[in-house]
């Protein structure tokens, strides 16, 4: 796992993702603007099976018009908290990262959706660095506060 940025016009980004979340066994944490891949979803679910911590913060306004988004998320029973953007409701938490265990972020354009899987130009940026890790980890931290427990 070498690579630095994945693009979808040349390689499959959700396999990159999913190899990088069966690399996991302490934690991932994410927050996602969208999330509807269902490979992604059921590799989510098995990591956590396997004991790995899994939290996802996702934007509250996609949650709620998306139902393949609720359906998976009920069916799986991935913890997750909802968050508007800094404007409250009508703006949007747009992030698009994910940290495993605390050595790797994945961010960048790239949904965590089929679309983007099957039909965009996306692309997935890999950071190791400690400084950049512990950056998205006090940003993940201070969000996941922010969202507080679902209704």
């Amino acid at each position: 796992m070498s690579d630095n940025a994945i693009f979808s016009r040349t390689a499959s980004v959700a396999e990159f993702i999913e190899q990088t979340i069966r690399h996991s066994s302490q934690s991932l944490d994410a927050a996602l603007y969208r999330l509807n891949n269902l490979r992604l979803v059921d590799t989510l679910a098995e990591q956590g099976k396997r004991g790995t911590r899994i939290r996802l913060i996702l934007d509250r306004g996609r949650y709620e018009s998306d139902p393949v988004m609720r359906g998976v998320l009920a069916k799986y029973r991935i913890p997750f908290r909802l968050l508007h953007g800094r404007a409250g409701d009508g703006s949007k938490m747009h992030h698009k990262f994910a940290i495993l265990d605390d050595r790797i972020v994945l961010t960048g354009s790239y949904n965590w959706t089929t679309e983007s899987e099957q039909e965009n130009y996306e692309n997935l940026l890999i950071l190791r660095e400690p400084i950049q890790v512990q950056q998205y980890r006090e940003e993940f931290e201070a969000l996941w506060s922010q969202a507080g427990e679902n209704d």
